[in-house]
């Protein structure tokens, strides 16, 4: 059975436990159980008000049906005490008395029963918010035990829970080719928000490198429609991914007067991407902003998800953490236009495949086949169209690589899920990119930590050694690099030591099980990470 055919299984029979609830003239009714619940709350809540609707409409309706139908829809969809993450029970309480206590309360009653500690829950809604605040109390017995009786008592806790479903919601527009500062091309001006007449100024934020080629045709743009353009100029290398950076687009935010709902723009690579959306969301608790990379690396990644961040220099331990300090938050919108890779070098356009060529290793054996075919020729020319690439097999890389990138974050936005395929690479390379002095930018540190855990792979017996070389192989086309001097034993280790840390207590490492699939194991020891670095030596790096 397909996970599709599942989750439609799982939804039809969350559905049909609803139907029962309505139809049943039984004095005990059956609990839902928590899988239905979890298949019924991955259903859009447009789809589940449809069902719902649906059956109310065929069913006799009934107050214990609204109970149970409001408590799956508000309870499911939530963070830190829904169903999803707390596999609670949610039923309706079918004795007499309950009834009768139902009918003097018009707003109803929902019951949980909680898993792990075996308390049951009782929740009223609110007047004045009955879809969000509702008073709890929980009841359940506790034993006690002393040297000559056990006894046991009741233990009773009251307050309130809030429930809010925040909405994410945000368009990855992929911009017609170099048309994204033509004037005529109104999606740039567009994605600033909609103003008020006479309010004629915008605010952005921009790489320097991207403002000293662009930075008068951008300005340009807003000038031709009477927009005047306010910007901060940010170095955009891994260095400056710094709190400090953050501050000055606050302070610039701050001068500015950036108002609460005006989206602002952050034209860039990944760093003034990350250290921009990490500004948006402090400033005044969030506020909107427009992603606009500017590099190959941050099109099919930096732009996709809602991750942000700086790293983190811990005045403590005196150690720098990549990516220590951020946040999820989306942009409003993210707008594409490839056409600003034609303007990077060659190491950077390399650095960009090293992300690409990891989706492929993990999900999808065709985009490995395209870059094992033509990337090499597409690094050269820059992603422009060339004699030995086909026509529109760039375009095809691109939109492969953020197709799955959405497929694989869109689900699992805040990562409660920790198992992820698409850290792939990111165990080992957050610590060699974080070596003082190392001349390595991220997807270089990705591929690296890539190869890695392909010799990881064929130690496991997961791969043949004709699929390592074919692998090998494809890097060295790409330009990419596949050992460091700095991977060794000890930082091997603390790895995943930080990765059991980050991942919450496992080391879920992706290992690929063949070119477009993996695996996560969380079972890898030293003396395996020192017999890869071992068959690691005997490749001509």
């Amino acid at each position: 059975m397909t996970a599709g055919t599942m989750e439609r299984t799982f939804s039809a029979s969350a559905l049909k436990a609803i139907k029962d609830e309505v139809s049943s003239q039984a004095p005990q009714q059956e609990m839902i159980t928590s899988e239905l619940l979890d298949a019924w709350a991955s259903i859009p809540l447009e789809v589940r008000s449809a069902l719902i609707s649906s059956e109310l409409s065929t069913s006799k309706p009934t107050s214990s049906l609204s109970r149970v139908s409001t408590a799956t829809t508000a309870f499911s969809t939530t963070s830190g005490s829904s169903v999803n993450s707390s596999n609670s029970v949610v039923s309706s309480r079918n004795s007499s008395s309950s009834k009768d206590d139902d009918e003097d309360d018009p707003l109803g009653v929902f019951y949980e029963e909680c898993p792990k500690t075996g308390a049951k829950v009782t929740m009223r809604p609110l007047e004045r918010a009955p879809n969000n605040v509702f008073t709890f109390e929980k009841t359940r017995p506790v034993s006690t035990v002393t040297t000559t009786t056990r006894t046991k008592t009741v233990s009773t806790a009251r307050g309130w829970r809030n429930v809010f479903n925040l909405p994410i919601s945000y368009d990855v527009t992929m911009v017609p080719h170099g048309t994204i500062l033509d004037p005529s091309n109104l999606q740039l001006l567009e994605a600033t928000g909609v103003h008020a007449k006479g309010y004629n100024r915008r605010f952005a934020v921009i790489d320097a490198e991207v403002d000293a080629i662009y930075g008068d045709k951008i300005r340009a743009y807003f000038q031709e429609k009477g927009i005047d353009l306010a910007t901060c100029v940010l170095n955009g290398g891994e260095a400056e991914k710094r709190t400090k950076a953050v501050d000055e687009i606050l302070d610039q935010l701050c001068a500015y007067k950036l108002r609460r709902r005006e989206p602002f723009l952050a034209i860039g690579g990944g760093v003034i991407l990350d250290i921009a959306g990490m500004a948006a969301c402090l400033y005044r608790r969030g506020v909107p902003f427009v992603r606009v990379p500017t590099t190959l690396l941050a099109i099919v990644d930096a732009s996709v998800g809602v991750k942000n961040g700086v790293d983190y220099c811990c005045a403590i331990t005196d150690e720098a953490y990549k990516n220590r300090v951020g946040s999820f938050y989306a942009p409003s919108s993210c707008l594409l236009d490839s056409s600003f890779i034609a303007t990077q070098d060659a190491r950077n356009i390399a650095n960009g495949m090293g992300e690409i060529l990891k989706l492929g290793l993990v999900r999808s054996s065709d985009l490995f086949d395209l870059l094992e075919s033509h990337g090499k020729a597409l690094i050269e020319s820059r992603f422009d169209p060339n004699p030995s690439t086909p026509a529109g097999v760039s375009d095809r890389i691109i939109d492969l690589s953020i197709q799955i990138m959405l497929e694989e974050l869109g689900p699992n936005l805040w990562e409660t899920k920790l198992d992820r395929c698409v850290d792939y690479g990111h165990t080992f390379s957050k610590l060699l990119e974080m070596v003082p002095g190392a001349d390595i930018m991220h997807g270089e540190a990705v591929n690296v930590d890539g190869f890695f855990c392909v010799v990881l792979s064929h130690l496991r017996g997961y791969i043949t050694m004709d699929t390592v070389n074919r692998i090998f192989a494809c890097m060295k086309t790409l330009s990419l690099p596949t050992n460091s001097e700095d991977l060794k034993s000890e930082l091997a280790w603390q790895s995943c030591k930080d990765a059991v840390e980050h991942r919450h207590g496992a080391q879920r490492i992706p290992l690929i099980t063949e070119i477009g699939e993996s695996v996560c194991v969380s079972d890898i020891t030293p003396d395996e990470l020192d017999r890869a670095l071992e068959v690691m030596a005997t490749f001509p790096h």
